[in-house]
């Protein structure tokens, strides 16, 4: 920084506005159509935009790979999702997916981002239509590039272990994929339980990916009497086993996994700065939550949803989110991470008592004070209305 005087730097903003001014009076009153700093904006930021379904293939018996191609995709750090929505019915469902392709794969000259669904047993409505009905040619609304898990060296250790289980292996094939192509600098070991050797999501592609700052520890739970390597759980022993003085704990699975894992990192007096957990959707059972309400949760109440000056009535099961609510009624609502964090289906409570998910609760003191809530995580537990924005 280079210090004129005093009086220089501090009369600084008047020789600014005073050469603003003159550029002004300079300038053609001829609009200029051209926004370049606008078209940048949009292209990294481009909101929902049209994807289209180019390939689908294997990765296990049970998991398969969605790849989309687009004009264009915006920018996304590995380990990051996308949002898929699509009209079913007379349902406008929207459902956070984290990409499993890694971003490089979307600055070449045939760009696409891909996603890895595992087939449900049965309780995924959407993830069951992408595993069985999705074809080549088929179109969604996507947003690409949501979310916080993604590697930060300011706040990150060089040094990373992904706990994965299952289809929560996704994100950390993403990082692979950016490490071996040399886009991403960091040191991995992915610690991946699963139950069968012969049921591993994306076991081929993990195998490319391995390499010298890549490492791939499979941990069986199953019956697999020939299995030479890792078996049981993500417990603190193996998890010690393989991790560094210094480390970064990545933690991406099914829920009870997680209440499993994050027993195990208290064994080991990892700092809560050292764990990093991925949001898991929303809730399966709202009835097994601590202080859920209503003994029965079949019950349906009237939910009456605002929008500007329209007002219309429609049911609300207990044991749906407010946003499932809005969705089956064929009513838009901006949703993204469906955990109750990123903020996006924000609405205001106008009238009726409601449960949020205590796990799932990432409103701000103010929203709390103000009765705003996040609709993917509040439940209804009485007829309710609700002030939702005009998308």
């Amino acid at each position: 920084m280079k210090i004129k005087s005093f009086l220089k730097d501090v009369g600084g903003a008047s020789r600014v506005t005073k050469r603003r001014k003159e550029v002004f009076d300079q300038a053609s009153a001829k609009p200029q159509p051209y926004d370049p700093i606008g078209e940048v904006a949009r292209k990294l930021h481009p909101g929902k935009f049209e994807v289209t379904v180019s390939e689908i293939r294997d990765a296990s018996p049970t998991a398969r790979t969605i790849r989309f191609t687009a004009p264009h995709f915006p920018y996304f750090k590995a380990g990051q999702f996308l949002t898929l929505e699509k009209k079913i019915g007379n349902s406008l469902v929207t459902r956070p997916y984290s990409i499993s392709s890694a971003p490089y794969e979307t600055r070449k000259e045939n760009s696409y981002v891909e996603i890895t669904v595992r087939k449900s047993k049965g309780d995924g409505f959407f993830c069951d239509y992408l595993y069985n009905d999705v074809k080549v040619g088929d179109k969604f609304m996507s947003e690409v590039g949501l979310g916080q898990f993604n590697y930060e060296p300011l706040r990150d250790a060089r040094n990373v272990v992904a706990l994965a289980g299952g289809s929560g292996i996704t994100p950390f094939v993403s990082m692979a994929k950016e490490i071996r192509f040399g886009k991403l600098d960091m040191n991995l070991t992915i610690l991946y339980g699963s139950v069968s050797d012969n049921d591993i999501i994306l076991k081929d592609e993990l195998d490319k990916c391995q390499c010298e700052k890549v490492k791939v520890v499979h941990v069986l739970s199953g019956d697999n009497p020939d299995w030479k390597g890792e078996k049981g759980f993500l417990n603190a022993e193996i998890i010690k086993k393989y991790s560094a003085e210094d480390t970064t704990y990545f933690v991406c699975g099914p829920q009870v996994m997680y209440n499993f894992v994050e027993g195990e990192l208290q064994k080991l007096n990892v700092p809560k700065r050292r764990i990093r957990f991925e949001v898991f959707g929303q809730t399966r059972d709202v009835t097994k939550m601590e202080g859920y309400p209503l003994a029965e949760a079949d019950q349906t109440f009237k939910l009456t949803v605002c929008q500007g000056i329209h007002e219309e009535t429609i049911p609300a099961k207990a044991s749906e989110s407010l946003v499932t609510a809005l969705e089956r009624s064929g009513i838009a609502i901006h949703n993204a991470c469906r955990s109750g964090s990123c903020g996006f289906c924000r609405l205001k409570v106008l009238e009726g008592n409601y449960y949020v998910v205590p796990v799932n609760d990432g409103r701000r003191k103010a929203d709390i004070d103000f009765n705003y809530v996040h609709g993917c995580s509040t439940y209804p537990t009485s007829d309710m209305k609700i002030k939702i924005n005009i998308v």
